[in-house]
């Protein structure tokens, strides 16, 4: 039998000399200077992060859903009531690092682009105006066959698209020097484009270079910048469901030099339901007959998405969830039979205030079946913001880690994505949990503590 504990007592402390992993541990360099964030498209979410950022510093609001500013991480064991804030444990920049730049084919500063996506309320936008007013947007790389709904006119040109990845790489020194950043990061913030499937032109850095200068049609603009920030040693997030960085190539380019990758697309509203409600059903061994998911919105990311092509790019990455999750191919009979359906539709009255509706269809005990509705009223930007700032961070702390620079791929940050980039056949872990735990697991790692695993049998010893 298990000795309780008498009320009241704590479990006694042993001091241990620093482990050779923890020594190791101080591979990770210091976050010391300035971090600068540099964000392709500065529309809903990019204004809604950096006004946040702002509206945080200033102390006139909280920064709910940033596991980098809430969140805290547990040491040991239960007993043990170690559980410091994340942002204590491990060496992040603080939100008095970043400063923020970005390129957009419209030319509104971002106070006037915050007040024309209709986030965020006018008192407090006019709290942050003079720090927004002051970030403008560079000339962006921007091909309408690739966004077929917008269009703008602040646009570089240059003779084929090596040398518009020359320009931002200028823009990226420039911003730089100008802000006396020590670091730079790269996070897409911008539209999704219209599909592409992996071609000749991805499957090595010297395809994709002699592809760039040909300005072979298999190059999305997100390309370039992806091709301009790893050339520079600047780590990138891509935060829309474009293929981008998920090509050889650019694996090839991240491992070549060192810089941190991830993607793609935010998890934010919908999706995110998905990936705790399919670990439930699976966990409870329930069956599933069919999944419809319908949405509608009315902000620039919905009115990109009522075009079909741009539409399919989102589909593929909302539907691989369920069939990671769920895996139909060891559970036939619970599974294996699903209809799942999405869909988007454009609705300019809602502006950026989505609302996602889901009819699942499930069955249990004796194939008796269940019906569950989900009526998500979100707030998309919202639900974003703080997924930025994280990636950020992280991908920061990653870029000064060597053990996680060399990866290239950073699978750890699969929590913040829809569609989770692995190593080349690895099938990417798609429950929540499973992926918080990983990323816990990986800064206790980087630290030197022991993994937690949850097996608790150490408590009955």
């Amino acid at each position: 039998m298990p000795t309780p504990r008498k009320n009241g007592s704590k479990p006694s402390r042993v001091e241990v000399k620093p482990t050779a992993r923890q020594q190791q541990s101080s591979a990770t360099q210091p976050a010391k200077g300035k971090l600068g964030v540099m964000i392709p498209g500065m529309g809903a979410v990019a204004t809604t992060f950096v006004a946040g950022v702002e509206a945080v510093r200033k102390g006139l609001a909280a920064p709910i859903g940033s596991l980098t500013q809430m969140g805290t991480v547990r040491l040991g064991k239960r007993t043990d009531g170690r559980s410091p804030k994340i942002k204590e444990f491990v060496s992040l920049s603080t939100l008095n690092d970043l400063v923020f730049t970005g390129w957009d084919i419209f030319e509104d500063d971002m106070y006037a682009a915050a007040s024309k996506a209709g986030v965020l309320e006018k008192d407090l936008l006019s709290q942050v105006k003079g720090r927004l007013s002051s970030i403008k947007p560079m000339k962006a790389v921007f091909d309408h066959n690739y966004v077929k709904k917008i269009d703008g006119p602040n646009v570089k040109k240059g003779k084929n698209k090596m040398e518009l990845a020359e320009q931002l790489r200028q823009d990226m020194r420039d911003f730089r020097k100008s802000s006396g950043a020590n670091r730079l990061i790269t996070i897409w913030c911008a539209s999704t484009e219209t599909f592409i499937e992996p071609s000749a032109a991805h499957q090595s850095v010297k395809a994709l270079e002699k592809a760039m200068k040909d300005n072979d049609e298999n190059i999305a603009p997100s390309m370039v910048y992806a091709y301009a920030s790893l050339k520079e040693g600047v780590p990138f997030a891509n935060g829309a469901p474009n293929l981008t960085v998920d090509v050889p190539a650019m694996l090839e380019l991240a491992r070549e030099n060192e810089v941190p990758i991830c993607g793609k697309d935010f998890k934010t509203g919908q999706t995110m339901m998905k990936t705790v409600q399919a670990p439930a059903f699976k966990a409870r061994l329930l069956g599933l007959s069919g999944w419809y998911s319908t949405n509608i919105l009315g902000n620039r990311d919905g009115e990109v998405l009522d075009d079909p092509g741009s539409f399919k790019t989102k589909e593929e990455s909302k539907l691989g969830a369920l069939e990671h999750i769920l895996q139909p191919q060891l559970y036939p009979e619970l599974y294996g039979n699903i209809f799942h359906k999405v869909r988007i539709n454009y609705y300019p009255p809602r502006g950026d205030n989505k609302e996602g509706w889901d009819n699942i269809d499930i069955f249990g005990w004796l194939g008796y079946p269940m019906q569950i509705k989900v009526d998500f009223l979100c707030r998309d930007s919202i639900l974003a913001a703080p997924i930025v700032l994280d990636l950020v961070l992280f991908l920061d702390l990653a870029q000064r880690t060597p053990e996680l620079r060399r990866l290239g791929i950073q699978e750890w940050l699969s929590f913040y994505f829809k569609s989770p980039m692995t190593a080349p056949g690895l099938y990417p872990e798609h429950d929540l949990f499973i992926q918080l735990m990983k990323l816990k697991n990986t800064l206790r790692h980087l630290k030197g503590e022991e993994l937690i695993t949850h097996l608790g049998l150490e408590y009955y010893d």
